[in-house]
C-alpha cells in the first residue's frame, strides 16, 4: 500500500511517500481502507518534533480516518465488511491515518454517518471529539448557559460552535474580521473581531458585568491567562493548547473558576452521539481545502502558515 511516511522531525519536507506493507487485523480488529483522511495541528505538532518519545521513526502519521471495512480479527462483532466507518487512530499508539489502509481496534471505530461524504466525515472524528470531551464531558455545558469559544472559524472551533448551540448555550466566539459570517452561519450569537476589539470588554458588556459559564480555549497564550476577566462565578476553563504561558491564577481563585486540560480519548459512544447531531442537521464540518495523499505536505504547510485564510479543515483524499 502506498503511506506518507515521517522519516525525520522537521518541516513538511520530513515526509516521504513509499510503498509499505498492508497491515493484517487481529483479533477484536477491523482492516479498513482509508478513504479520506484530514490535517490537525496535532498533526503538524508530531512532525516537528514536540512529541519525541512518544512518536518512534519512521512513522505513519495522522489521526483522522474515514473509509470502508475490508476485513477483520477473532472477536469483531458489532462490524462487518462493507461498513463505512469513520475514527480517530489510537494517539501516539500505533500507526496513523496518512495511508491507503489502517488497523483499528473495533472500540473505537464507529459507523460512518450517512449523510456526510468520505471527505466530510473524516474531517470531523478529531475535532469533534476534542469539542465534545470539553464541553460536553469536562465543562457539562447546559442549556442557556453561555460559552465562548476562542478561534471560531478553525477546525475545533467551528465544530465547537455547532455543539454548544446544538446544546443550547448562548455562543460567543473570537475571529477575524473575513471570517465573521463564516462563524455566524455556523450559529454563533455573538461574534468579536478580535482585531478591532477586547473581547473582554465585549463579553462584560454583552452579559451585564456577569461574565460566561465556559471559556474553550483552542489559540493559547493570553487568551488563556485572561480567560477568567470573563469568567463568571463557579465557571470553567477548558483549553486543548499547551499552559506554558503564565496563567491569572488568583483571579481564577476569586471566581472559583475549575480548569481542564483536554487530550480527547477514544471510543465508538461519542462518534455515535456525534453521528445523531449530524443526521439530525445540527452539526457538519467544513472543509476549507482538499489535497491527495502525495500532497501531505503542501497540506501540512498550508496549515501551519499563520493568516492562511482557512476556515474549518484541511481535507485529504487517499482514494481516488
Amino acid at each position: 500500500m502506498k503511506a506518507v511516511v515521517l522519516k525525520s522531525f522537521g518541516g513538511p519536507e520530513s515526509f516521504a511517500l513509499e510503498d509499505v506493507p498492508t497491515p493484517v487485523p487481529h483479533a477484536g480488529q477491523v482492516l479498513v481502507r482509508v478513504h479520506a483522511t484530514s490535517i490537525n495541528p496535532l498533526d503538524y505538532q508530531v512532525r516537528r518534533g514536540d512529541y519525541p518519545d512518544l512518536v518512534p521513526l519512521p512513522s505513519i502519521t495522522g489521526h483522522d480516518v474515514s473509509g470502508v471495512v475490508e476485513a477483520f480479527g477473532l472477536g469483531v462483532t458489532g462490524l462487518s465488511v462493507g461498513d463505512e466507518v469513520w475514527y480517530t487512530p489510537q494517539i501516539f499508539d500505533g500507526p496513523g491515518s496518512y495511508a491507503e489502509y489502517h488497523v483499528a481496534d473495533e472500540r473505537i471505530v464507529g459507523k460512518k454517518p450517512p449523510s456526510l461524504p468520505h471527505l466530510e466525515a473524516a474531517s470531523l472524528p478529531l475535532v469533534g471529539g476534542t469539542a465534545w470531551e470539553a464541553l460536553v464531558e469536562r465543562a457539562a455545558l447546559r442549556v442557556g448557559e453561555s460559552v465562548l469559544v476562542h478561534g471560531g472559524a478553525g477546525g475545533v472551533g467551528h465544530v465547537a460552535i455547532q455543539l454548544a448551540k446544538a446544546m443550547g448555550a448562548r455562543v460567543f466566539t473570537t475571529a477575524r474580521e473575513a471570517n465573521v459570517p463564516f462563524v455566524r452561519e455556523m450559529g454563533a450569537d455573538v461574534v468579536i473581531d478580535y482585531e478591532k476589539e477586547d473581547y473582554v470588554d465585549v463579553i462584560l458588556r454583552e452579559t451585564n458585568g456577569q461574565g460566561v459559564d465556559v471559556v474553550f480555549d483552542t489559540i493559547g497564550g493570553d487568551t488563556l491567562s485572561r480567560s477568567p476577566d470573563v469568567l463568571a462565578q463557579l465557571g470553567c476553563v477548558a483549553t486543548i493548547v499547551d499552559i506554558a504561558q503564565p496563567q491569572n491564577l488568583v483571579q481564577a481563585w476569586g471566581k472559583n473558576a475549575s480548569y481542564h486540560f483536554v487530550f480527547t480519548r477514544q471510543n465508538r459512544g461519542k462518534l455515535d452521539e456525534l453521528s445523531a447531531l449530524v443526521e439530525r442537521g445540527q452539526l457538519r464540518p467544513h472543509v476549507g481545502a482538499v489535497y491527495s495523499l502525495a500532497d501531505i505536505p503542501a497540506a501540512h504547510a498550508l496549515l501551519e502558515r499563520r493568516n492562511n485564510g482557512l476556515r474549518g479543515k484541511i481535507a485529504i483524499a487517499v482514494a481516488p
